[in-house]
């Protein structure tokens, strides 16, 4: 079992002017090493519409401590305009660096009438070490199907040598309910040969584990050796973090996991967890309550074999 042990919230950092586009939030953590002991941490604000937004800070990984000075003053990846899959925001999924670009895999959103969203996956690229960003077209990535018919989100992806690996969010129903629509939503999985044009079957990677389950949030998988580890969330009354093994990528088997004890930022809710190996340990970067309304926090667990 993985035991946690809470460092505490780090952003907002202490006594920073945060840009307004950011709005106190920080939502989604994802942690990329630049070396020298630092990570670029991409994680998502929202504006005065409450449109999600892409921005980044610098974090020293030793003393998790947030540069005030390294917050982006703008927004790497906005809304798109009227009409298009994210008019309506944009929340980071995760960060891959491959031949000296930089892949920010996003969802993106748009306000629904009969159900209250739509989502789906979006792309943007960097050419200039993660600094600025473009998407890589209006239209979605990755959108509804037949094999994904109610929304697609908050993709997971790793290479292994010429196979891209897909991990994401998909909805299986919608239910009416007295307060509203509510989502159903659980993990598949899809594979691609250049991380743009992907094949998908609708393969489960993560079922619900009971009746009382109906959502997961954003999966973070990670290979050591012959082991995939995933973390994840999963919602019942709230987000808890969840976890998650396998040894092909495809058959996962839920494992006990101790989460970080709850502080007050954070005992409402944990949620989109995301781990980087850190020297002997695992550091997990997640939101708090209030989808990240409150910031993210850090935990820090031994790796072990």
């Amino acid at each position: 079992m993985i035991v946690w042990s809470a460092r505490g919230r780090i952003f907002p950092p202490r006594d920073a002017v945060l840009p307004e586009w950011i709005g106190g939030y920080g939502t989604a953590p994802f942690a990329v090493g630049v070396g020298e002991r630092r990570a670029r941490v991409f994680f998502s604000g929202r504006d005065g519409q409450n449109r999600g937004q892409i921005g980044a800070c610098t974090v020293d990984l030793d003393e998790l401590i947030v540069d005030p000075e390294s917050v982006t003053p703008e927004p790497l990846v906005a809304p798109g305009p009227p009409g298009a899959f994210d008019e309506s925001g944009c929340s980071v999924s995760c960060v891959l660096l491959h031949r000296g670009r930089w892949f920010l895999y996003y969802t993106g959103w748009m306000l629904g009438r009969s159900v209250p969203f739509y989502l789906a996956i979006g792309l943007a690229v960097s050419d200039d070490g993660g600094r600025t960003f473009s998407k890589v077209s209006l239209a979605p990535l990755l959108d509804r199907s037949s094999v994904d018919p109610f929304l697609i989100a908050s993709p997971a992806v790793l290479l292994e040598e010429d196979r891209w690996r897909m991990w994401y969010v998909s909805a299986t129903s919608w239910e009416s309910r007295t307060e509203g629509a509510r989502h159903h939503y659980l993990i598949k999985y899809a594979e691609s040969d250049d991380g743009i044009r992907w094949r998908r079957d609708g393969r489960i990677a993560v079922p619900f584990a009971d009746a009382g389950e109906y959502a997961m949030g954003r999966p973070h998988v990670v290979r050591e050796g012959g082991l995939y580890r995933m973390w994840f969330c999963v919602r019942g009354d709230r987000y808890r973090i969840a976890y998650a093994e396998s040894d092909d990528g495809l058959a996962w088997r839920r494992c006990a996991e101790r989460p970080p004890p709850a502080g007050e930022w954070d005992a409402e809710m944990q949620a989109y967890p995301m781990v980087l190996p850190h020297g002997a340990h695992w550091l997990m970067f997640y939101s708090g309550n209030g989808y990240g309304r409150t910031g993210f926090g850090c935990a820090a667990a031994e790796r072990t074999a």
